[in-house]
């Protein structure tokens, strides 16, 4: 199969894993590179012997790539979205779909009306560990699921990251930062979300770079830094979640925990792909670790891409679709609109699971004692 030609826009830190993660891969390949920057591409073009170094518009003009790994911040990610649809190419971007749902729900319909592909990152509920945990449920390891836990409990970027502004406005905060990996996470296990009641405030609005050039630098929080809420799923499991860059010690809340009626699921910490699966039965008083559905590395970013590209060639529906994103976008504005509204935010988007577990059927139940 000839490879897809790849163009990336955006050469920020994240850019490193993505290049050097397709260096090898069988199904595309990356020719060019662009970025408001062109140092920043050159950079990336010869750390990685990339032979084309564009501006935007001219990696889009360019009809020879059919693809676009859309790498830039956050509040970039729409409007890049919908450029490389209207050039008529494929598109694959980092979290989030987009800061707000208007533009969100454009770059749906854009690539729907186009015949075109959309993707967005995360991707990490494709590794092994997420899809350990959802063959698990779907093995009926711990019955049906009736409720969840799912905490993301930091002190904030500023301390190590050398330019943290971003995290901080619109479209930022733990909710924008992390939310994605945790609600895809439990979209994948438990299935759509129905509606959402929430509590959502800046708790610690004195904030300073810890590191790098502008160590010392106030920065002006715009948006919550503490969510808290609860999440009713279509099929009936009550979630209570919690994302906040306010914790200034130290929590031993879990990641993601799954209580069933015949047991309990410790899901492990989905911003990377792989991790233990715990399993803890009704009636025991030990754990157990569920077999992996097969092996994923630490850091496999770019999954989500390559499994877009082996769906556009066979004509059917990717996994890590804009679909998907829309959906947990939607999720994560009910979150600020039901504290802001004092109600219960209704979705109005849905979401239906691509069966995503590359295991292997197995006649017996796959766990071991811990």
């Amino acid at each position: 199969m000839e490879k897809m030609k790849a163009g990336i826009i955006g050469c920020g830190n994240i850019s490193a894993i993505y290049l050097e993660n397709l260096k090898t891969n069988p199904y595309i390949e990356v020719v060019a590179v662009a970025d408001l920057i062109r140092e920043r591409a050159q950079e990336r073009a010869d750390e990685f012997n990339i032979a084309n170094v564009y501006n935007v518009d001219e990696l889009l003009q360019n009809d020879e790539i059919e693809l676009v790994l859309n790498l830039t911040i956050p509040g970039s990610h729409a409007m890049t979205d919908l450029a490389a649809l209207e050039a008529g190419k494929h598109v694959y971007a980092e979290k989030p779909l987009a800061i707000s749902l208007e533009d969100g729900r454009k770059v749906v319909e854009l690539a729907e009306e186009k015949g075109l592909y959309v993707g967005s990152a995360p991707d990490t509920f494709l590794g092994s560990g997420i899809q350990t945990a959802r063959k698990a449920i779907e093995e009926g390891l711990i019955g049906k699921p009736i409720a969840a836990t799912s905490f993301f409990m930091g002190g904030g970027p500023e301390a190590w990251h050398p330019d943290p502004e971003f995290f901080y406005m619109a479209g930022g905060g733990p909710m924008f930062d992390m939310g994605p990996y945790y609600l895809t996470a439990l979209v994948t296990l438990l299935g759509p979300i129905r509606r959402i009641s929430a509590s959502a405030g800046i708790q610690i609005a004195d904030r300073k770079v810890g590191s790098g050039p502008k160590e010392g630098t106030t920065l002006r929080v715009e948006t919550p830094t503490h969510l808290a809420g609860t999440i009713d799923f279509a099929d009936g499991a009550i979630v209570t979640m919690i994302t906040s860059f306010d914790i200034r010690g130290a929590s031993d809340l879990p990641r993601i925990e799954i209580y069933g009626t015949e047991g309990t699921l410790s899901v492990p910490d989905p911003n990377f792909f792989n991790g233990e699966v715990k399993l803890r039965r009704y009636g025991q008083d030990t754990w157990e670790t569920v077999q992996p559905a097969f092996e994923s590395g630490h850091n496999e970013r770019g999954i989500g891409l390559t499994e877009m590209v082996e769906s556009i060639r066979a004509g059917r529906e990717h996994k890590a679709s804009g679909k998907l994103a829309y959906h947990v976008l939607e999720a994560m504005h009910a979150f600020q609109r039901s504290s802001l509204e004092g109600k219960h935010i209704h979705l109005e988007s849905t979401y239906d699971s691509v069966v995503t577990t590359n295991a292997s059927p197995s006649e017996n139940e796959t766990v071991e004692s811990h």
